[in-house]
């Protein structure tokens, strides 16, 4: 006698194990990743984004090498198409400040400049050469950045230092602190001070678009303590989401501005489109080079030889960078609270550029051997 066929179990009864076995076999933090993935690649309908510790744990996990190339893969480009939320920025901007290099300047206000990682390619860079006056006037500035990436591949802050005959790649974190400490200057290089972000990078080229880590890095900064933020952006709706990041993560001096291909260099032939955030309270600022007889065109970029002589020139108060130098170094000395007056700021300019004490910097810093033994 033939027995009666059992009825099939619910497809969710088979389903679930088989679920449960390639969780399993992920392990709990891929599949955790996995689950964070889900939320950032759902459709604008079923999207919920990422809680401000939800964010944090993603990026501790790609940063711990946790996450395998292919989350890396899914979550990077799934986030950059769906647009980070600034809660989102906020959590992981905290990952950074964990996992990151610190540096110091106690009892001194630091200004802290976040440019495109990847560099520059169509406009003559600034920020080495303003840093240097900066720090030769003993106002102390940190930057941070890394090796040639993408997208651009474009020159790179050490790659301009190093034209000046400064080298910032290879110091150790304790020498990096002594720099600032004993010259008010420090440029963090990811490969040697940040490690764990450097492994994003192969993921970062193959995608082939900026991931929401470069806008990260336009917010962290390695300084702790005291300080302005100065934070490049180029579309206003980026603009926002800084303020609002930054203002959820405690950042309560922050200058957004648009610069010259997103960096923080104050454009000569145009109009200086700034924002002020104090705890909070936004001001627009717009700074006119016009306005002050130092209007021009921006000067191009060519290549690193040309660049080099013109910002050796331009220490010296000489030669076509030397105009844009001058309205930045000013600016930003108005901008960061030195002088009441922008006109007061550029004339205080003027007198730094005419004493040479960036040229005076960059030698000491170019001959560290020669200047010790002094």
């Amino acid at each position: 006698m033939s027995q009666p066929l059992q009825p099939e179990p619910p497809a969710a009864a088979v389903e679930q194990p088989r679920r449960l076995q390639r969780l399993n076999a992920l392990g709990p933090e891929r599949a955790r990743f996995r689950d964070l993935i889900a939320k950032v690649g759902s459709g604008e309908h079923t999207s919920t984004g990422l809680s401000r510790a939800e964010a944090r744990d993603a990026m501790d996990l790609m940063l711990q090498g946790q996450a395998s190339e292919a989350q890396l893969g899914a979550f990077l480009i799934a986030h950059r198409i769906r647009r980070p939320l600034p809660i989102e920025l906020t959590g992981m901007l905290d990952s950074y400040r964990s996992h990151g290099p610190r540096l110091e300047t106690p009892g001194c206000r630091a200004l802290c400049f976040g440019v495109p990682y990847d560099g520059r390619s169509r406009a003559a860079p600034l920020l080495p050469l303003l840093a240097l006056v900066l720090a030769g006037a003993e106002i102390p500035v940190v930057l941070h950045g890394g090796d040639p990436m993408p997208v651009k591949y474009g020159v790179t802050l050490a790659e301009l230092f190093a034209a000046l005959g400064i080298e910032w790649r290879g110091l150790s974190l304790a020498e990096l602190q002594q720099r600032l400490s004993l010259h008010h200057l420090a440029l963090s290089h990811q490969p040697d001070h940040f490690p764990t972000a450097e492994r994003l990078l192969p993921v970062r080229d193959e995608i082939g678009k900026r991931p929401p880590i470069a806008s990260l890095e336009l917010l962290w900064t390695p300084h702790c303590g005291d300080h302005l933020l100065v934070s490049g952006f180029v579309h206003p709706p980026t603009e926002k989401r800084a303020w609002e990041a930054l203002a959820a993560a405690g950042e309560t001096e922050v200058l957004t501005v648009k610069g010259l291909e997103g960096s923080t260099d104050l454009p000569t032939s145009r109009a200086g489109i700034t924002a002020r955030v104090r705890h909070g309270s936004v001001e627009r600022l717009l700074v006119h080079p016009r306005d002050h007889g130092l209007h021009g065109d921006d000067i191009a970029w060519t290549n690193l030889e040309t660049w080099q002589q013109q910002g050796l020139a331009a220490l010296r108060g000489e030669g076509p960078l030397a105009m844009p130098l001058l309205w930045n170094l000013g600016a930003y000395l108005w901008l960061a609270d030195q002088f009441k007056t922008l006109a007061d700021a550029l004339d205080q300019a003027r007198a730094l550029l005419a004493s040479q004490c960036g040229e005076r910097l960059r030698q000491t810093l170019a001959h560290p051997g020669e200047s010790s033994n002094r």
